[in-house]
């Protein structure tokens, strides 16, 4: 993982088990080990371990005992792996001479100890008994080169490239200064009660919050990067242009119009499919034909509805059909017209239209010759 890497979220039940594991400070190690085991599975230890890293970072971050315990689940979760990749950061805990001499001792047990009964054993005390026991009083620390020859040398992995711009980068977690560092080291276990169990309370609910953040690790600055300057347009080159797209936006004053005047001659229509209507309905569909003549197309009016017009209402028939004249479904009208049963109405409602509108010549002939083959046809059945 990089050192600039932002720190993966964990979920709220796993960040509340984490920190329960880093305050069991009595509990003896190889207890909090196999809990954290079974709490987490493998594919979440890397997160878990990621997070622990990023506490291990700062010293004021966990409590002496919490970063005992921190280092013993980094040791231990890839314990039964060939490969720990905390094993850099282990070492650098235990050769790090700003740290307490017993987490330094406690750390080099962890590696001197990797496996066997010397491992089981350094895990059966507690973090509190390395903290304020003799052992590590009495131990002796083993330099750098002597751990790094004996115990990492097939471990160990490369060191990752830190990035030239980390120098420029803010931690999100900033140490407060009128804290002083004794007292976030402090190693005490506080009595109930006590002024120290305040700023320990205090401390904890700051990593709470601290852990419940969307981005962890490394703020850095915003490098910014100006758009390239435009090359010079050479003689003969076609200029790009970008022309001004100002239009104007136009307004439908047909939307949200009074609608009650089509609906009225709707109803009208459907009155005349069905029986003659008044003189004075007569009247009203052809003065709201008059004002306005897009009404013909809206007032519910098809080609299979022309012959009951014509036989109740043929004036009404004549009105329409010289409104559709310009109409793409005339044709249809005037084909329904000749082919419907020959009729005094029908006879006038063509009549009519010959001195309105000025009829297809086709259509007259054939309605003139249905009209002599229908009066023909009249004359046999006298016979």
């Amino acid at each position: 993982m990089s050192v600039d890497a932002p720190v993966p979220t964990l979920r709220p039940e796993e960040r509340a088990g984490l920190l329960a594991l880093l305050a069991s400070a009595a509990r003896p190690l190889a207890d909090v080990v196999a809990d954290f085991l079974a709490r987490f599975p493998r594919e979440r230890r890397l997160r878990v371990g990621a997070t622990l890293c990023f506490l291990l970072e700062d010293k004021k971050m966990l409590h002496a005992t919490g970063r005992l315990i921190a280092f013993a689940i980094l040791h231990q979760s890839y314990s039964s792996q060939p490969v720990n990749p905390y094993v850099p950061l282990l070492l650098n805990a235990a050769c790090d001479e700003s740290s307490d001499k017993s987490e330094q001792a406690f750390v080099q047990l962890l590696l001197t100890s990797a496996s066997g009964d010397n491992n089981n054993e350094v895990l059966q005390k507690s973090a509190v008994d390395y903290v304020n026991g003799p052992v590590s009083a009495s131990q002796a620390l083993l330099p750098r080169e002597h751990l790094e020859k004996q115990f990492c040398r097939s471990i160990v992995q490369p060191q990752p490239q830190v990035s030239s711009f980390r120098s420029a980068t803010v931690r999100c977690a900033i140490p407060d200064p009128d804290i002083p560092q004794s007292c976030a080291n402090s190693s005490e276990i506080s009595a109930p009660g006590s002024k120290q169990k305040s700023t320990s309370d205090d401390r904890d609910s700051a990593l709470v919050a601290l852990l419940q953040e969307k981005s962890w690790g490394r703020l850095g600055p915003q490098w910014i990067r100006p758009n390239p300057p435009r090359l010079h347009i050479l003689d003969g080159e076609l200029q790009w242009l970008n022309p001004d797209n100002n239009h104007e936006l136009l307004w439908d004053y047909s939307m949200c119009a009074e609608t009650s005047r089509g609906a009225a001659i709707r109803d009208l229509i459907a009155r005349a499919l069905k029986g003659p209507l008044v003189p004075a309905q007569q009247e009203q569909v052809v003065i709201e034909l008059v004002k306005d003549s897009k009404l013909v197309y809206h007032c519910g009016m098809t080609p299979q509805k022309l012959p009951d017009l014509v036989e109740h209402n043929p004036l009404i028939a004549v009105e329409l059909l010289s409104k559709l004249m310009n109409s793409p479904d005339i044709a249809g009208y005037f084909d329904v017209l000749v082919h419907m049963e020959m009729s005094l109405h029908s006879m006038e409602v063509v009549n009519r239209l010959t001195t309105a509108v000025e009829l297809p010549t086709g259509f007259v002939h054939e309605y003139i010759s249905n009209c002599i083959q229908s009066c023909q046809n009249i004359k046999v059945v006298r016979k």
